[in-house]
Parts: C-alpha cells; structure tokens; sequence
C-alpha cells in the first residue's frame, strides 16, 4: 500500500493526540510494510492565526490530493471567549465538511471490560455495549436557508431542509454497517412533529423494504435519549439527521466513562475525514495529560474505511486493547498513577509492533 495521507493536527491537545496517532501508523508502515505519505495542513484557530481563514484553500487542495484526512480537533479560548469574532475556528469544520463533501459522521461506542467502573452508569447497563451512529452531516438546521433575524432583532429563525437523495445516501452507509454487525438499524427521528422527520421515516422505511434480513426500529428522539442512558446495550446502528446526531452522539460519548476513548469518521463520495470526538480541550494542551486512544482509533478507522486494511485496523484496536489491559492509561481513565500522553501513545504504538515487554515504562 502507497497512500497519501493529509494531516490537519488543529488546535488544542489536537497536534499532541495525532502525533500519538501518527507513531502507530509508523509502526503499521513498518510491520506491514506500507508507505504513507504525510502531507501537513492548517486548519481552526491555527489557520486563522496564519491565514485569517480557518479552513484555508491550501488546506482545503491538500485535502482534495489526498487519500485519507487524519484530523486532530479545532477551538480556541481566545475566539470561544470573544462573541464578537466575526472568524470563528469552528467555521474551518463546517466548511470542510461542505466543501470535500463529507456527508455522514460515523461514530462507534464501545465499552471495555477494565473500564466499565469509570462510566456514571451501573456497570451491568454499560457491558458489553458496541453500537455505531449514522448521523446526516452537510443538511438539516445547521445549514438550512433561509435563517436570520427581524429587522428589530426580536426574532429569530432557522430552516430545516432535507432532501430525499440527502436521507438515501447515508441510509445505505447505515444498513451497509448493519448487514456486517446484528442486522438491526434504529432510525431516530420526531415525525410527530416535524415535517422534515416524517420524510426520514417514509424514505428509509420505503428502502428498508428491500433489506428484509434488516430489522428497522423507528424511535422517537426524546424516547432514544432516554433509551440510550436505560439500556444502550439495545442499540447495534442508530441512523438520524443532523441536529438530533449532534445531540445523541454526545450524549452516548459518555456511557464510556471518557471522551478520550471514542473516535469518529465523516464520510465522503471521495473522501473521508477521522477525527476523536473530545474537541480541542485547551485546558490541559501541552501538558501531555490528555487522553490520545481516541485519535489512535480513529487512526484505526482510516485505515479500514478508506483504505480497505481491515488487519492492520484490528492490529490498532487490539493494541489499544493491550494497553487498557496492561494499566497503561491518562488520567481521564484511572484513580491511581496516571501516564501521559506520550507515554501511553508510544506504548500503544510499541504493541503494534509488537516488539517489547509490556512493563518496560514508568508512569508519570
């Protein structure tokens, strides 16, 4: 394998976590003996800074000639703090999103076994819990026209716009998913209420038809939310639009006890962006306290979505396995002596290669 492989580090722990990340696909390189190439770009609050503009076109081409985006997070406390910045770093990911065309945001949640105490909920509710979310990601509220306020300021409002083809095309991606996991998709929606949900509900139900080994679960949004906290371990692959997915997803992030642990991908035609979900955590960047698991199983995530190395994935996945078995763990995931950043990342990095004795490092 010879790919190509864009990185957008970003701002926060972003450029600490993905050079974790990156350690293990050097050591993916050399056992399986691929090539990737690294093709470093700006993006967030580090463009701007640069560039004045969080998603410049330099970044958006290396994007474009790439084969795959590692992408590390975006935010900054000196734009997030100041309500009158009219360029927000925020701004880079939406435009990413819009402009290579990344129209569906997969997120897997998975617990593990030695860390079911860390979640706030029971550990009997949070076993054995391995779902995936389908969310919609270029239409909706988000980006529905038209939007604005009344001339005196007093009101406001917003669209929420979808289409049919905009439903089907990460419908298919979810019962994709499905067909290789237990076969059950759960579309979450409020067609009650809403116009835009009932079209969800008829266009995925109409296409369900033709998958019959399929079960589809239609769930109101209120009632999954409250699902997801009584018993998630009922969920395999949870498809929704965009707002309600913004919402859930977050939610879900912490049935594991860590925003650390969970990563993401957003789908393309072309195209296909990873990323951990946790954001830019400026509080704790440059301390080499954060959590970089997430990165490196997002990392594990671009190496079987977009470029078909569904062994050398699991070899990631199994060695962060390793990692977490061994007490090799920041802060987020343990009481007692913690590692840092780099530590955990290199001993992540050292069990893909599989090339030392578990306990040769020293917690810091």
């Amino acid at each position: 394998m010879n790919a190509t492989i864009a990185v957008l580090a970003g701002d926060g722990i972003g450029p600490e976590v993905t050079e974790q990340a990156i350690k293990s696909l050097k050591s993916i390189e050399r056992r399986f003996h691929h090539q990737f190439h690294l093709k470093h770009g700006l993006v967030g609050a580090a463009a701007i800074d640069a560039t004045g503009n969080p998603f410049p076109d330099e970044s958006r081409e290396l994007c474009q000639n790439a084969d795959a985006i590692l992408f590390g997070a975006i935010g900054h406390p000196k734009y997030d703090n100041d309500p009158k910045a009219k360029v927000r770093p925020e701004q880079g990911l939406l435009a990413m999103r819009k402009q290579l065309g990344l129209f569906a945001n997969v997120r897997p949640v998975k617990s593990y076994q030695q860390l079911l105490h860390i979640s706030p909920l029971k550990s009997e509710r949070v076993e054995n819990v391995d779902f995936v979310v389908f969310r919609e990601l270029t239409g909706g509220i988000y980006f529905g026209e038209p939007r604005g306020r009344s001339e005196d300021g007093s009101k406001a409002f917003d669209s929420c716009v979808y289409s049919k083809e905009e439903i089907i095309r990460v419908t298919e991606l979810a019962f994709q998913a499905a067909a290789g996991r237990r076969k059950k998709v759960t579309l979450v929606d409020k067609a009650n209420v809403l116009a835009t949900s009932r079209l969800w509900r008829e266009t995925v139900t109409d296409y369900a038809r033709e998958f019959p080994e399929i079960t589809l679960d239609c769930m109101f949004v209120d009632n999954a939310a409250m699902q997801l906290i009584q018993n998630p371990g009922r969920f395999d692959v949870i498809l929704t639009e965009n707002m309600f997915g913004d919402i859930i997803t977050d939610e879900a992030s912490v049935i594991t006890g860590s925003l650390g642990m969970l990563p993401s991908a957003s789908v393309g035609t072309d195209l296909s962006l990873f990323e951990p979900i946790h954001g830019s955590y400026p509080e704790v960047a440059g301390m080499n306290r954060a959590n970089p698991m997430a990165a490196i199983l997002s990392l594990a995530m671009m190496l079987e979505y977009s470029l078909s190395l569904n062994e050398e994935a699991q070899c990631i996945r199994d060695a962060v396995e390793s990692c977490i078995s061994e007490g090799i763990l920041t802060e987020d995931l343990t009481d007692g002596k913690a590692y840092g950043t780099s530590e955990v990342g290199e001993a992540i990095s050292e069990f893909v290669s599989a090339s030392r004795p578990v306990n040769s490092k020293s917690p810091s």
